[in-house]
């Protein structure tokens, strides 16, 4: 692990004047997306237009811009981190070896293609062919940075500072103020005394989460962390989730995600519910008195939300509800569902769908649905256990008109779209956790592996993956964190939110998968944590709107408009 004399003496560890090359390296990566722009938006246009079929068949060259705008808005993010921990007197060794290896290994994949699964990669070719734009990309600082940035002292030195900081949260200052870092220790400890130590056992025997852990999270808060104080919440703000989203799912993602469901179930009625029912369900919700769940996709229908064919007929002063869901979260112990359906059968599109919160009794694994007119059953799953899966079936299912999201049928589509950026940025914050996991996971096993005389560690090919795993870390973290303060700000955060939960899923996967590999055969074990982890990253790149979407919906909002102000 260690580095070499001529390497140390050849190049400074910390590049002189690194914070502004960071700032010089985002300004170029940036100039590199909005110069690109025009050349792409023309690819997929008519009459002025973007052309939805065009999109379709230019995909590669959109979701392409899209991961090309989202990696120039990391290290934007990650220039702004630097400075602002600069201008405290906060940006030490550890933070700048992270920040230089990051974004030396994001200039070098700007460049040569940047990878949108293991195979696809999107090129700046792909993109446009104009040298001109295309020399953005070999600015002075990110070529300076690509080249001398992420030699093996740095990475080795990175390597150091885990091994000594073994055991910690984080590794790097956060930027977050003392608030947030007080939270973040308060429910570390928790989640090192409450979770990580049983969390493999119920991912192995496939358990559902202890009901008395659900209580303890309750009774902290957790479920109505963002909800206002004046319904029962805590009314702190999305940065907050983050914090707290990370810590347990770095524990466990199934424990990190039980919040998941209020937190969609709280946003859906805050923004689109009717003063009485903020009034009646809020409080039940912030208190863990009750437990929601989503109750959203259909079998065969997947992300096309406007093509959703249960239906709800109103009869009297009821709805009575027909037709199939699926992949439904944690629904046996839910009490409410915030039940997607559609109420004009006329439609065939989203106008016709309406959002009702609908009541039901709390089910057991033997009997999860004692429901007149609601039947289902398990979906077994390799990972993302603990709350289970479910496909459930309505057959005459009744559900009060008073029920009815607002008070209005058809703003239930308009009533979803609301909770994607709070959804995605808790998706995010959840990729952070495992990937934290996997990172400390990975380390634990290199330090205490032998081989050859000696550990693991100190094969440079098994440091460095570590030394990469905890820069990327660092800088979806800070991409999360941004996303979350525009969200708190009042601000429109689609893109930023797509962004986060695009790179951090991928990061997530990554260092799962490294993890594993870092423990050669044992890791493909069931006993070993490196095996659950892996198979808890790969749902990230799937839910909350699958990484094609994300892609997708970054993609088409730049090039329609340009993105946020």
């Amino acid at each position: 692990m260690t580095a070499t004399v001529a390497e140390e003496i050849a190049q400074p560890l910390i590049l002189p004047g690194l914070i502004g090359l960071l700032r010089e390296a985002a300004d170029a990566a940036q100039l590199f997306v909005a110069e690109a722009r025009p050349a792409v938006k023309a690819r997929i246009s008519a009459g002025g237009k973007i052309d939805r079929k065009l999109a379709d068949a230019e995909q590669h060259a959109v979701h392409g811009f899209g991961w090309y705008a989202a990696y120039a808005e990391l290290i934007n993010q990650v220039a702004g981190w630097a400075e602002r921990l600069s201008a405290d007197g906060a940006f030490g060794e550890v933070e700048a070896l992270l920040a230089q290896l990051l974004v030396s290994e994001y200039a070098a994949q700007l460049t040569g293609g940047i990878p949108m699964n293991q195979g696809e990669i999107v090129r700046p070719l792909h993109l446009i062919t104009d040298r001109a734009v295309m020399n953005r990309l070999f600015a002075p600082a990110l070529v300076r940075l690509m080249v001398e940035g992420g030699t093996q002292a740095v990475k080795s030195r990175i390597a150091h500072h885990l091994a000594a900081a073994r055991g910690q949260p984080t590794l790097e200052r956060t930027g977050l103020d003392e608030t947030f870092e007080m939270i973040r220790d308060q429910f570390h400890a928790f989640a090192e005394e409450k979770v990580t130590p049983f969390a493999h056992q119920w991912h192995l025997k496939d358990e559902l989460i202890p009901l008395e852990l659900v209580e303890e999270l309750g009774a902290l808060g957790v479920f109505g962390l963002t909800i206002p104080e004046e319904y029962g919440g805590a009314g702190m703000g999305k940065t907050a989730m983050c914090v707290v989203s990370e810590e347990l799912s770095r524990a466990w993602i199934g424990v990190g995600s039980l919040a998941t469901r209020s937190e969609i179930a709280g946003e859906l009625i805050l923004t689109g519910g009717t003063e009485a029912q903020k009034a009646h369900w809020l409080p039940k919700i912030a208190s863990a008195e009750i437990l929601p769940t989503a109750v959203f996709t259909e079998p065969g229908v997947g992300s096309d939300l406007g093509s959703l064919r249960t239906r709800a007929t109103r009869e009297g002063e009821h709805y009575v509800v027909t037709g199939a869901k699926t992949w439904i979260t944690h629904a046996a112990r839910a009490d409410v569902m915030t039940l997607l359906v559609r109420t004009d059968p006329t439609t065939t599109d989203y106008r016709g769908l309406s959002m009702l919160l609908a009541e039901k009794p709390r089910g057991t694994v033997e009997a999860p649905f004692p429901a007149e007119g609601m039947s289902g059953g398990e979906i077994g799953v390799i990972g993302y256990r603990g709350m289970k899966e479910y496909e459930i079936g309505f057959d005459g299912f009744s559900v009060p008109a008073g029920n009815l999201l607002g008070g209005r049928e058809g703003q239930g589509f308009k009533q979803l779209m609301a909770t994607f950026e709070s959804a995605r940025i808790q998706t995010a914050a959840r990729a952070v956790g495992v990937a934290q996991a996997a990172l400390e996971t990975g380390l634990a096993y290199a330090l205490d592996r032998q081989q050859f005389g000696g550990p693991i560690f100190d094969f440079p090919r098994v440091c460095n993956k570590l030394a990469m795993m905890a820069a990327e870390i660092m800088g979806v973290r800070q991409l999360t964190y941004f996303a979350a303060r525009r969200k708190d700000e009042g601000k429109r955060c689609d893109v930023e939110a797509g962004m986060a939960k695009l790179i951090a899923a991928r990061v997530a996967w990554a260092a799962a998968d490294n993890a594993l590999q870092i423990h050669g055969g044992n890791g493909f074990a069931l006993e070993y944590v490196a095996s659950r982890l892996l198979a808890d990253a790969r749902i990230l790149n799937i839910f909350e709107g699958a990484g094609e979407i994300q892609a997708q919906v970054i993609a088409r909002r730049l090039l329609e408009d340009g993105g946020n102000d």
